[in-house]
């Protein structure tokens, strides 16, 4: 079920692989996923969790999928998410 499914994805301005990483969720977003950017630069706690680890995709029930992923991982990714 995608419809009302809510991920964040945790990124920075200039971010090369972050920008790969929204290509990959692009045709999620087509299908009513809803993403929230968070750009770690502007917090301290996060720019200490994700500095070396963006991009990252999050669930609001807490599950992670960091970089590297491939379109087929992501899918398998989303799909496991609880419902």
């Amino acid at each position: 079920m995608i419809q009302g499914l809510n991920l964040t994805l945790y990124t920075t301005v200039g971010c090369h692989l972050c920008d790969q990483a929204l290509a990959l969720l692009d045709p999620w977003l087509q299908k009513g996923l809803k993403l929230a950017l968070v750009d770690i630069a502007e917090d301290d706690l996060l720019m200490a969790r994700y500095g070396v680890r963006i991009p990252v995709v999050a669930s609001l029930c807490g599950a992670e999928l960091g970089w590297p992923f491939t379109a087929e991982r992501l899918a398998s990714w989303i799909a496991d998410l609880p419902n």
